[in-house]
Formats: structure tokens, sequence, C-alpha cells
């Protein structure tokens, strides 16, 4: 027994005291990849093809890298906006090991210390939080090299397709992961970057008309999506950071410094653009240590692709100004070069379903604003919409010939401004909407065509679109470019060039003073043209006149279905729309400019009253039935569509008479046009306030008076004509005057004044014109206080429910204008 209990003690004692059994030692990178394709570069990884998996070898940790995602095969739908190229937002990232974990880290750069006390930057880290976008299990290690899984981050869906779907309302989608996998041919190792690229599949039930359109079995969307982890350049000193200025015309990234001095400004901005610098800095003209470069994607048909490569060249032209000799440069793309290769800059030509918006964007370094790669992306149905344009202007497609000599060159002419825009952008230059009143100054403004009217009102359009750089184009390279010698003052000489560009009469308004219907600015808006809005739109109304009055069968060439004249039409009848949109901004307009304390420019002052008033007679007459009648050869020509044959519903006129083309379908969308831009809330504020202040200036009340006169009034007929086409119309606007101050009355979110003004209006309708017989009433009924009239009906019902006022039908919208020229792009203005 006593052996027993010592053996028994024994065991015990040693299963107390006995170490665990150590971990198995993880095995080596080698021996865990040898089966495994290797592919060096900045991020060296291995293609697992045995588990269709990427192992991603570490061995910077600690070392800031940029991360970005990019779709690399679009959906191919401009309204969805999932195009081709189409880059998320940069991420400094960096890997940091824990035990047998390793995290992929984003630290907060939008609140840095800029300071070289440890202690002090540590409290602002310390202070914000930080965002880990994976986490990933150690597989296998050698001394500082880990070997991690990284295929599970690399099959989300990085660039948000799932949300664009959901947002533009097209089904509830999902990423289906069995039908994800790797797409080799575009993962790649570089000496700089390191490229993943993905095969990812979202399905779902319900796909909108936009899927439909475009995906061959819309329930499963399967895409290409790109992740590039990309070398950050050294925080050294070799490039310097350029101060921000809001009137230099340069974009910029901003961020609290929480080391600045308390009497400073606690947020810092610094321009955004390329690192750039001369050989020589004190010679006026240098070569540069190292030129920009932009390549041309192949894709792109001739003769296309060589006015492309003269658009984008134009901006040697700014670099020469701004004393460099070589410094922008374009080159073909090489065959052997891969676009994804961060040294590539790149110009791509993307195809969609329908036309839309071309895009400038660039890869930024948040840390600095320096730009690290240039990507252009051009749509290709683009140069089809400005062909459209000529041809409704000036073809005319006979038997056996057709005058279209002029419509291909002025096609190319928009694409060389277009690409110098976009190329622009990813300069770092943002739109330069008001260039265009001086002496179209700028290829970072939205152009209309100019079209001159010659002698027997003839078309041209020799001069529809500038050619080469702008003069503002030059002074905003040179701000942010321009390599100064040794000892200068920096500050004092960008200042210097900003004083001067100022009293050479040159100017710089951006998005914000531009897109929105109710802006402000009398000369900064988007595809107008000349210096004064209101004396352009007169012409603009005269060009569009004598393009109606030409509009014939001609417009088409022979064997084409003569429905299809209705797409020729659209842009011919619509020609006037943004010239009206820059006319309404005079309206309740105020002058001003990026002033700063001190430089001499102008800082607010509203738009002289005898300018609005020209402005508001100009604009009312819009919507008389002369301006707003088709003639009526061309309700003839315009049968139902042919068979086979459908209309793309954005490119023609919207109807209440279904398959017949309605004659009064574009009065009613032009009809709207102006009535929206005048009755803007903002706008009818504006008009208040600058009454109040000064009674000289025209008022919201007069605004109103003026559309009443034009709109209700009785028509004046000469003795025996019969005019029921104008008459119609006038009761057309007559009814849209009435709703829409029937909703500004009923909007919650207008100022009350407005609100009461618009009412009383409503009011003065009713009691000076739906309630009394009159001979020259508009209206060819009696009516009473009684009667079943639907102005007055409209009336009763606002009164009755004033928060859910009825309108009599959905006014019909016009077809899509934009994008003719350059259209969203991307306000921020690095995606630019």
């Amino acid at each position: 027994m006593r052996f027993c209990y010592s053996a028994l003690l024994w065991l015990l004692t040693t299963s107390l005291f006995a170490q665990p059994n150590a971990p198995a030692a993880s095995p080596t990178i080698a021996s865990f990849t040898k089966d495994m394709d290797k592919r060096a570069g900045f991020l060296t990884f291995y293609w697992d093809a045995k588990k269709g998996k990427i192992w991603l070898e570490i061995d910077r940790f600690g070392q800031e890298m940029l991360y970005y995602p990019t779709l690399a095969q679009g959906v191919g739908s401009n309204d969805i906006g999932l195009d081709r190229g189409r880059l998320g937002a940069e991420h400094v990232v960096k890997f940091e090991r824990s035990g047998n974990k390793v995290l992929l880290i984003e630290p907060n750069y939008g609140y840095r210390a800029l300071s070289r006390d440890s202690l002090e930057r540590r409290a602002v880290a310390e202070s914000f939080a930080q965002s880990v976008h994976a986490g990933f299990e150690i597989a296998a290690e050698d001394g500082q090299r880990v070997l991690v899984d990284l295929t599970p981050f690399l099959m989300q869906d990085a660039v948000g397709a799932v949300q664009a779907i959901a947002q533009t309302r097209q089904g509830s989608f999902r990423v289906d992961a069995s039908r994800c996998a790797m797409y080799l041919p575009h993962t790649k190792a570089f000496p700089q970057n390191t490229e993943f690229e993905t095969t990812i599949t979202l399905t779902g039930d319900s796909p909108g008309q936009y899927l439909r359109q475009v995906v061959p079995t819309p329930t499963a969307v399967t895409m290409r999506q790109h992740h590039s982890f990309v070398e950050l350049p050294p925080l050294d000193g070799s490039y310097q950071p350029r101060l921000f200025d809001p009137r230099a015309g340069l974009n910029n990234i901003e961020f609290f410094d929480y080391a600045t001095p308390v009497s400073q400004p606690i947020i810092k901005r610094y321009i955004v653009r390329h690192r750039l610098a001369k050989k020589d800095p004190t010679a006026a003209i240098s070569d540069p240590v190292k030129p920009i470069i932009y390549y041309m994607d192949p894709g792109a048909p001739e003769p296309i692709r060589q006015a492309l490569i003269e658009g984008t060249s134009w901006w040697n032209q700014a670099f020469e100004a701004a004393g460099y000799r070589n410094a922008f440069q374009v080159k073909l793309l090489p065959a052997d070069a891969d676009p994804m290769d961060i040294r590539y800059n790149l110009i791509q030509w993307v195809h969609r379903s329908t036309r839309g918006w071309s895009y400038g964007m660039s890869i930024v370094d948040p840390r600095t604003g320096e730009i690290l790669k240039g990507k252009v992306t051009l749509g290709s149905l683009r140069v089809r919409q400005d062909y459209l344009i000529a041809q409704g202007l000036t073809a005319r497609f006979e038997n056996n010939s057709a005058d279209t000599a002029a419509l291909m060159p002025m096609a190319l002419a928009r694409l060389r401004q277009l690409a110098a825009h976009e190329v622009g952008h990813t300069l770092g230059l943002p739109h330069n909407y008001i260039a265009s009143t001086v002496n179209r100054s700028s290829v970072m403004d939205y152009p209309h065509p100019l079209v001159g009217i010659l002698a027997n009102n003839k078309l041209t359009l020799d001069s529809a679109y500038a050619t080469g750089i702008g003069a503002w184009d030059k002074v905003a390279i040179t701000y942010g470019y321009q390599d100064f010698p040794k000892g200068t003052n920096e500050k004092a000489a960008l200042d210097k060039l900003i004083d001067d560009y100022v009293k050479k009469g040159l100017k710089f308004l951006s998005d914000q003073d531009a897109r929105p219907e109710g802006s402000a600015h009398p000369d900064t808006h988007l595809w107008d043209g000349q210096a004064d809005a209101t004396d352009e739109l007169a012409r603009t109304l005269a060009i569009r006149r004598i393009a109606l009055d030409q509009f014939d069968a001609r417009k088409i060439p022979v064997g084409m279905p003569m429905a299809t004249l209705e797409e020729v039409l659209v842009p011919m009848y619509m020609f006037h729309r943004y010239q009206t949109e820059a006319a309404s901004k005079v309206v309740g307009g105020v002058l001003y400019s990026y002033a700063l304390r001190g430089d001499g420019q102008v800082v607010a002052e509203p738009v002289p009253a005898a300018r609005q008033r020209k402005a508001i007679d100009a604009l009312v007459a819009t919507l008389q039935p002369r301006i707003l009648a088709l003639p009526k050869g061309i309700l003839s020509l315009i049968p139902p569509r042919a068979f086979g044959i459908d209309a793309n519903p954005r490119e023609v006129f919207k109807r209440h008479t279904g398959l017949t083309f309605d004659p009064m379908g574009p009065p009613e969308a032009a009809a709207n046009l102006t009535l929206r831009l005048l009755l803007n809330p903002e706008r009818c504020a504006r008009l208040l306030n600058q009454k109040a202040m000064d009674s000289a200036m025209p008022g919201f009340s007069d605004l109103l008076t003026s559309l009443i006169n034009v709109t209700f009034e009785p028509m004046r007929r000469n003795a025996g004509e019969a005019r029921t086409y104008d008459e119609a119309i006038q009761q057309l606007t007559s009814r849209r005057l009435l709703e829409s101050l029937i909703a500004l009355a009923s909007d919650k979110e207008a100022d009350g004044r407005v609100r009461s003004v618009a009412h009383d209006a409503i009011q003065h309708i009713r009691y000076k014109y739906l309630t009394q017989r009159s001979t020259d009433a508009p209206f060819n009924y009696v009516v009473s206080d009684t009667s079943p009239n639907q102005l007055l009906w409209l009336i009763q019902q606002y009164e009755r429910n004033p928060q859910q006022p009825a309108v009599a039908n959905t006014p019909l919208a016009a077809p899509d204008g934009a994008p003719i020229d350059p259209g969203y792009d991307w306000l921020d203005c690095e995606k630019e």
C-alpha cells in the first residue's frame, strides 16, 4: 500500500508541476508556400492555386502605405455610377503585429500635431479614434516576416456597389461568396505598388430598370473590384506642401493641427498637386527634374484618340507659363506597360449604355496633398451627343449628299476641350465657372457651344469651342507648380501672383457658386456663354428660333426612321435651357468674390436694379407662346416609334399622349424650367430682402406681377386668326404658374414672408382672373366661384388643406441635358 500511495503521490505531483506542451512552432514561409506561385514586389504575395487563396508576406510593420479600392470592370450604367475605373477613398494604413495576429490600421490624419515633441503628437493621436480595416491570423513566419491569408479581405464589396445599387433604387443586393474569386490577370506586384483584383458577384431580387438594361441576368451582377497597396513617399522634406489660398484655384486637403499657436487658425490646408521641380530653380525657364507624363488608353479609336492627345497636350502651355520646359507630356500607353502601375498617369476610354459623365480623379497622399497618380475616365458616348447637337444646328442630309462638313470637327473640338478639362482636375484644379465671362479664360469651365449667326440666318460652328489652354489655367498652374529660387519669400510671391491676375480682370468662382439652382452669383454658371447672361439668352433664343424654323426631315440621313428626328429635336428645342438658368441668377443676384481682407476685391454687393429688371423681362418672355410653340411643320414629321427601334426615354420628350408625339410636352417642359428657376425659394427670399434694403430694387412682388401678366393677361389676336395652339400653351403656363405658387406657399422650409406673398398672389389670381366674366379672359369658358374650373378647384383644395395641396398632374420634366459637356465630376477636389 505504501508503494501505491507513493506512486499516486508521484503522479499527482508530476501532473501539478509538469510544464504544458509548447505550441507547435509556426511553419516557415518557405515550407508553407513551397508549392505556391510567388509574386515579389512592394508587398510580396503567394498564389495558392489549390485553395484559390492569396497569402500575403508582411515585413513592413509600422510602415505607412496607401490603400484604395477601384472598380476595374464596371456595370455600364451612368445612372448607377458604377463605372470602369471608379476610385474609392484613399486610406493611409500600416500593419501592426500583436501576438499571433496582424491588424491593418488606419491612423487618423484628420487630427495631427505638426510638432517635434513626441508627447505632443501622442496626446493628439490618443484623443481621436483610428480605424482597423482587417485582422489576420499568422499562418507562417521567418524572423520578422509573417504570412497571412489576405483572401477574405479581398473578397469584400470594397467600392460600395451594394450601397450604390440601393441608393439608385435598383434593388436589394448582397455579396454571394460562392460566386466570387480572384482575378489573376490583374493581380500583380510592382516595385512601388501591389495590386489585387477579384471577381465579385452581387445577387438580389427585383432589379431595377437601369440594371435590367445593362446586366444579362440582372439578378446576378458580376463586376471586378481592385485593391491597391501603394508605397508612400518618405516625409523627408523632399516634397514641400504648399499652403492653400481660396483665390488660387487649386484643390486642397485639410486637417486640424493642435500644435498651432492659439493666435493662428487651427485648421491647416495644403493644395493638391503633383511633385515637380526645376533642374535649375534660378532659371526663368528650366527643364524639370522629372516631367509629369500622362498616358493615353490605346483603346480609344482614331480620330478620337488623336484629339484627346492634342487636348491633353495643351497643359504644357500652362507649365511653360510657370517656367518649365517640357514638364508636361502625353504619350500612348506602351504595350508592355500596365495601367495599374502607380507610375502611370492614365487617360481611360470607358463605354456605357448611355451617355454619361467624364471624370478626372487623382490618387493623393492624404498627409501632404501630393498627387501620386492622375486617372481620367472619358465616356465614349459623349462625342455622339456633341455630334447630335451639331447635326441639329447645321446638318442637311439631301438625297445623294450631306452637308455635314462641320459636324465631326465640332465634336472633335469638344473632345479636345473635354480631355484638357478632366486632366486639369488630376493636376489639382477645380472648376472655374466664371471663366466664360472673361473671354473663355479656362478649360475648367463647362462650355456651351458658341454658335455664330451669319447672313441669311445661317448658323456656323467655326468657333464653337476654344482652342488651347486658358489665361486663368496658366495662373492656377503657376500658383501650384512654380519652383522658387532659394531665399524667395514664397507667400509674398504667391500673393503677388494673385494680385496680378485680379488686376488683369481674371476671376475664379467654383461649384458652390454655380451648381445650386438657387445660387446667387450672376456670372457663375454651367454651360453658359459670354459676359452678360441676359444678352446671351436673347442671342441663344435667336439661334434656337433659326434652328427650329429650319428643322425638317433633312436633319437625319435618308433611310433613318422618321421617329428618330425627335432625338435631334430635343437639344434644339431646349437649346436655351442653360442660358435660361444663367439669366435667372441675375434675379436677386449678388456680386462677390473669394476676397481676403485687404486684397481689394469686391466683397459682396447686389446686382444693379436695371440689370435685374432686364433679366426678369427676358426670362418672363420665355413663357410666351411664341417662344414655347413648336413650328407646326415639325409636328407632322414625328410618328410613333418604328417596330424594333425603341427610344431611350432619357433622350426624348415626356408625353401625356402615349405613343404619339405630344405637342404640349415640349412647352410644358420649357415652362417648368423657367418657373422652377424664378420661383426658387432662396431667390424669392433674396428679392424680398433686397427690396427691404433698397426700395429701388426689384422685389418678389415685382417678379410675380410680371409672371402673372404674361400668363394670365388676355392674348391679343389678329382679326380673323385662330390661334388655338397658342391658347392651349397659355392655359398651360397659367396652370403651371398657379401650381408653382401653391407649392411655394405650402413649402414649410421657405421663408415665411415668401409664403405669404405667394399666398397673396394666389388670391389675386383668383379674384382678378377666375371670378369674373369677360370676353377678353384667357379661357374659352365662363367661370364663377362655383364653376368646376380646374384652376379654381386647385385654389379651393389649397385653401382646405394647404399642407397637402393638389396638383392637376405631375409636371413633365425636360429630357436630360447634361452631360452635353463635362458633367458632375467629383466634388471632392482630389477625386476630380
